[in-house]
């Protein structure tokens, strides 16, 4: 394991310390989660905790999940979440964040909208002064808007590129939507940038979220450190 992986489980070992028996949670989307899962299966195994059950963010977490053997359930059945657990792919100093290098935006900002508390697991590479500065800006798109989407985008000064799965082969969301990576640089006011994105009929969901981290546990070399968001 390399020193990033184990930052990455350093932090999601802390964030599965609050999972209580009785809790539905939200369970994110990308490699630092897959600690996080591992870790919950673990305390579920060994009886630590008792009646968790886990609404995954996307068919690749879901089956992760199955496969350790954590009971799952869906927003259908449990519409308000105790906690959600999800990682982040930059966290700026206000703990507003970009999500959806994974492609599970949508369904990770609804989870964290539904959720009492969402704590934000993520290795030290993942901190930056300004949004933008690391990490480009996933947006999801209807594949009927797409040429118009594109053009807002770049009106509004980002550099985009759409993404793909394969060579010549376009990456589809789990709602079969389309994703287009944008790069405006340092995002200086997210919340305006947000407002715009969220306008814009044909976008189906962006990866500012704004205000929706309560916690960020970063893991580092030798310790792990705790950011609580300002209310």
């Amino acid at each position: 394991m390399n020193v990033q992986e184990k930052q990455k489980c350093r932090a999601a070992r802390k964030a599965v310390e609050q999972v209580r028996s009785g809790m539905v949670i939200g369970l994110g989307t990308g490699s630092t989660t897959g600690w996080a899962l591992k870790r919950i299966a673990e305390r579920l195994n060994s009886n630590e905790i008792k009646e968790v059950f886990g609404v995954p963010s996307s068919l690749d977490t879901a089956a992760k999940a199955a496969q350790l053997g954590i009971p799952l359930t869906d927003l259908d059945r449990h519409p308000l979440l105790d906690l959600t657990i999800d990682g982040a792919d930059e966290v700026d100093s206000a703990l507003n964040l970009i999500k959806g290098g994974g492609g599970a935006l949508l369904r990770e900002k609804v989870l964290a909208q539904a959720s009492r508390r969402n704590v934000i697991i993520v290795d030290d590479s993942k901190l930056s002064s300004h949004l933008g500065c690391r990490h480009s800006l996933p947006i999801e798109v209807t594949m009927f808007a797409r040429s118009s989407i594109e053009r807002y985008l770049v009106a509004l000064g980002a550099e985009i590129h759409v993404r793909e799965s394969g060579p010549g082969k376009l990456f589809q969301t789990d709602q079969n939507n389309l994703i287009i990576d944008t790069d405006f640089g340092p995002i200086l006011d997210p919340r305006n940038l947000a407002a715009k994105l969220s306008d814009r009929a044909g976008i189906v969901a962006h990866g500012l979220f704004i205000n929706l981290a309560d916690e960020v546990i970063v893991g580092e070399e030798k310790r792990v450190r705790h950011l609580h968001r300002s209310t």
